[in-house]
């Protein structure tokens, strides 16, 4: 199976997969944008270093098991937010996710990472179609898919999860797909 590569440049920004070296700057981030992430994020819930290093060995481990390939969103060097491809959505599917510290937010960074997911997975042996999943209360991360071509498929109450989790949300998920143009 072949992995995605480990540095996606991009115009403004670096996607590049997540190291046990990036874990300080990965605490700085979650920290310093508490208020932003927490209406939507578990990043936000629990101690921010312990939070980050979880992430990054998670992260680590699931690329090594080709279950996800995670990256750091990175602008010069610093960390402003995290992006990755993760197989949870089906055979044929990846699913997208992304966040971006509240201080960089409002630029299309997160548009751009995703626009780099997008030649990633759809470059992955048997990807059909990528997913993104948000909760219908996040207009931000509703305006990424919609910028960049995906459909909305479904709407649903979260079914697997005691919804809402976190304070911004509404319980309803959307779901939006894009499949692979030469499929």
């Amino acid at each position: 199976m072949r992995r995605p590569a480990e540095i996606l440049p991009c115009d403004r920004l670096e996607l590049r997969r997540w190291q046990e070296k990036d874990i300080d700057a990965l605490t700085e981030a979650i920290r310093d944008s508490y208020d932003h992430l927490l209406p939507w994020s578990r990043l936000a819930v629990g101690d921010s270093r312990e939070v980050a290093t979880g992430l990054v060995t998670t992260a680590l481990s699931e690329w090594e098991r080709d279950e996800a390939y995670k990256y750091a969103i990175t602008v010069d060097g610093l960390v402003v937010g995290g992006c990755g491809l993760m197989r949870r959505v089906g055979p044929g599917g990846l699913e997208i996710g992304y966040w971006l510290r509240g201080d960089w937010t409002g630029r299309g960074l997160a548009t751009e990472a995703v626009a780099a997911l997008i030649t990633a997975g759809f470059a992955l042996d048997g990807v059909r179609w990528l997913e993104i999943r948000h909760d219908a209360a996040n207009l931000a991360s509703a305006a990424v898919p919609r910028r960049l071509g995906f459909e909305e498929v479904k709407l649903q109450t979260a079914p697997d999860a005691p919804y809402p989790l976190m304070p911004g949300e509404s319980g309803v998920v959307m779901a939006w797909r894009k499949a692979c143009p030469s499929a």
